[in-house]
């Protein structure tokens, strides 16, 4: 049974909180996993399943270092302050510190939005890594759309119409250079406009590229904009292994949930990979 070895990794401004999950076993060393956060709260709603994934990975043999991101979690730096190649920064700062540990090329595995991060990364990784992709975000501003409309249903139940803002108009003001508040969260035009540029891009030649889904009833399939996507790589010649299962969407639900399916399709996905 692998357990979490809890440290906090020192890097460019401030200190990063990181959990490193490694076989106890030397001989059934198989390669390492970055893991990517999601964006905002998604990351709290999802960290009981990377930590359960996570574990799995590492007693079928696997290191995986998992990182709370600039401003993230447990580490330094406040959220309002983050951008997203900070961010990008921090992920390829995971990658060489765990390089340097087991010797080994380390596989990206990202999470919705951390998918966007984990390829916008690998893209100038040589060789590129494998990729496992969990609910991937295709496009980044698809997922800022969602967020900004936090704000706008806050405003629902405020006196003054007049007051109130659409998600153009938040839009406007990140690129003025305003910062805005959501729900709890400081967002700043930094991190919310590299968000938005983001898109879900493959590297030139990446090795492996795994694919999951979660649906929340049987029988499960992957979306349909998933499945033009990986289509579209295919197409293009890339190996994707795309996969659906049934379980609960954890990253949003109100309580938190866990998905086994998940976690076996994952072991299956990278049961095959070479560091």
């Amino acid at each position: 049974m692998a357990y979490p070895d809890p440290f906090f990794l020192p890097v460019g401004r401030g200190r990063r909180f990181c959990v490193r999950y490694a076989s106890e076993s030397a001989t059934a060393s198989r390669g390492a996993i970055v893991y990517v956060h999601p964006f905002a709260e998604e990351m709290n709603k999802s960290r009981r399943m990377a930590a359960l994934q996570a574990r799995a990975l590492a007693d079928a043999g696997w290191t995986v270092l998992q990182m709370d991101l600039f401003g993230c979690g447990d580490s330094e730096g406040d959220f309002g302050q983050a951008d997203w190649q900070q961010w990008r920064t921090d992920v390829m700062d995971a990658i060489a510190w765990l390089r340097e540990l087991t010797g080994c090329r380390p596989s990206l595995w990202g999470l919705r939005a951390g998918c966007l991060l984990a390829c916008d990364v690998a893209r100038d990784m040589e060789p590129a890594p494998n990729l496992l992709l969990w609910q991937p975000v295709i496009a980044g501003s698809q997922s800022l759309r969602q967020f900004l409309r936090l704000k706008v249903a806050s405003q629902l139940f405020e006196e003054s119409p007049s007051d109130r803002v659409g998600t153009r108009q938040i839009y406007d003001q990140l690129r003025r250079g305003e910062v805005v508040e959501i729900a709890g969260y400081t967002l700043s035009p930094g991190l919310a406009l590299g968000l938005d540029a983001a898109e879900l891009t493959l590297p030139a030649h990446p090795a492996h590229i795994a694919w999951l889904e979660v649906c929340p009833q049987a029988p499960a399939e992957l979306a349909h904009s998933a499945r033009d996507h990986v289509r579209s790589w295919r197409a293009a010649g890339r190996h994707v292994d795309a996969r659906a299962v049934t379980g609960a969407a954890f990253w949003q639900t109100q309580e938190i949930a866990e998905c086994p399916e998940l976690i076996l399709a994952t072991l299956m996905a990278v049961a095959d990979w070479q560091a």
